[in-house]
């Protein structure tokens, strides 16, 4: 597709919808809101939008959130420090009563209504709206060159999807010059979605070759002008895709800027599992390892690694880990982690902790008959998150396969075929579930 040059005499404020309960995502969820979820062993999903900012410039940004806040404003707070000079900063606004509001954000159009008034004090051409978990590297400056060259008023963003997964998604209909004409929520008609379907002509303007039919999805990023903003949301309308973009067809100039490179919605569980494994493939559809456009997370003084006479195969391992003659396969292991003797485990994300236990307090722990932080000896774990802080005695077993969803002991909980174990469990020596 074309490329653009940013205008750099226009300035954009970023805004990052933290999302509601995060009810998708749950346990994961339970003690934490969405953007404060751990990822990729030393990551949060927050970290994802807030570096594709910086790295296209724009680092004045804004999160609005209002759930189990807490840890994100740690991880906020240590994590992103601008210089003085330059005007940057990453701010929560967390929905708040005013005199004409007091309850919780009705929705994403909702959300930035009620905070017009902060970005009214920063002077800006255009609002970058984000979403705070989906994993993808995107240059938000092409989309605002292109939002500038075909004088748009509301730009969406959208990838190719095939016609048989845009069921969830928001669908536009989109001509060769790249106006939408028409955007359905969710479509379950085969015959509407397939009508939605790319044209030959703007197919063969890829730059990959698509194999079937395949609908532009919206990513739920947008680029809207401030007084197509402002006139927007001079309404009750609560949802950007349900309410606010269909109703702007035909009334305001929207256009798609098409975007081919990796993404995906960690909005569920099993999103979120199948997503973090994948960065433990050889050649990952993410990648971390890119100098150009790095991801920008917490500065942490951790050790390296310590791995003894381990057998590790395909492993995403974060920092200050000890695992000692373990079997790891297809995992991902968060920082501070430790993995007793003799175990194995087999696709895992085990997020790690919060802490280190120093040696004399997992030897109190031991001598009276409770579990160190961490994973014990001769244990067996498949297909399984392990939260932060998680207590896993020694000979412990576990795997979802077999098991309905549902809520069993010791804080375990399978979720979309994923067994979970919450942030903190303990669950006991010689457990089998």
């Amino acid at each position: 597709m074309e490329t653009y040059t940013a205008d750099r005499r226009k300035k954009v404020l970023a805004v990052i919808m933290g999302g509601g309960r995060g009810t998708r995502l749950y346990p994961l969820t339970k003690e934490r809101c969405k953007p404060a979820v751990p990822l990729a062993g030393k990551y949060r999903l927050v970290d994802i939008p807030i570096s594709n900012c910086i790295n296209s410039g724009y680092n004045q940004i804004f999160l609005l959130t209002q759930f189990l806040t807490a840890s994100l404003h740690r991880h906020l707070r240590k994590s992103f420090k601008f210089d003085r000079f330059d005007h940057g900063f990453v701010d929560i606004l967390s929905a708040e009563q005013t005199e004409v509001s007091s309850d919780w954000y009705q929705g994403t159009a909702d959300a930035v209504r009620r905070n017009q008034i902060h970005f009214e004090r920063f002077e800006h051409d255009f609002l970058l709206i984000l979403s705070g978990d989906q994993l993808y590297r995107m240059d938000f400056r092409k989309i605002v060159a292109q939002h500038i060259a075909t004088k748009a008023d509301v730009t969406i963003a959208a990838t190719p999807v095939p016609v048989s997964k845009v069921q969830g998604l928001g669908v536009m209909r989109v001509s060769d010059d790249l106006a939408i004409s028409e955007f359905v929520e969710k479509p379950k008609d085969p015959a509407l979605i397939n009508a939605l379907a790319l044209s030959p002509t703007l197919e063969g303007k890829l730059e990959a070759p698509l194999s079937g039919k395949h609908c532009l999805a919206s990513m739920g990023i947008y680029v809207f002008s401030r007084g197509v903003m402002q006139r927007a949301l001079d309404n009750r309308m609560k949802d950007f895709g349900r309410e606010v973009i269909p109703n702007l067809l035909g009334q305001s100039r929207l256009f798609a800027h098409i975007f081919e490179g990796y993404w995906e919605d960690i909005g569920t569980v099993r999103a979120f599992f199948d997503a973090n494994l994948a960065l433990a493939q050889p050649r990952p559809p993410f990648n971390f390892f890119d100098q150009h456009a790095p991801i920008y997370t917490r500065a942490r003084s951790l050790p390296p690694s310590k791995i003894n006479c381990c057998q590790i195969d395909h492993v995403f391992l974060g920092d200050g880990c000890i695992v000692t003659n373990s079997s790891l396969k297809h995992c991902v292991i968060g920082i501070r982690a430790r993995l007793g003797e003799s175990s194995q485990l087999e696709e895992v994300i085990m997020m790690g902790a919060d802490y280190f236990q120093p040696d004399n307090e997992i030897a109190a722990d031991l001598a009276q008959g409770r579990i160190p932080v961490g994973i014990g000896r001769n244990c067996r774990i498949r297909r399984a998150i392990i939260d932060k802080n998680a207590r896993i005695g020694d000979g412990v077993v576990l795997s979802p396969e077999g098991k309905p969803d549902g809520e069993y002991p010791h804080g375990i909980i399978i979720r979309d075929g994923i067994l979970c174990v919450c942030k903190g469990m303990q669950i006991p020596s010689g457990y089998t579930l």
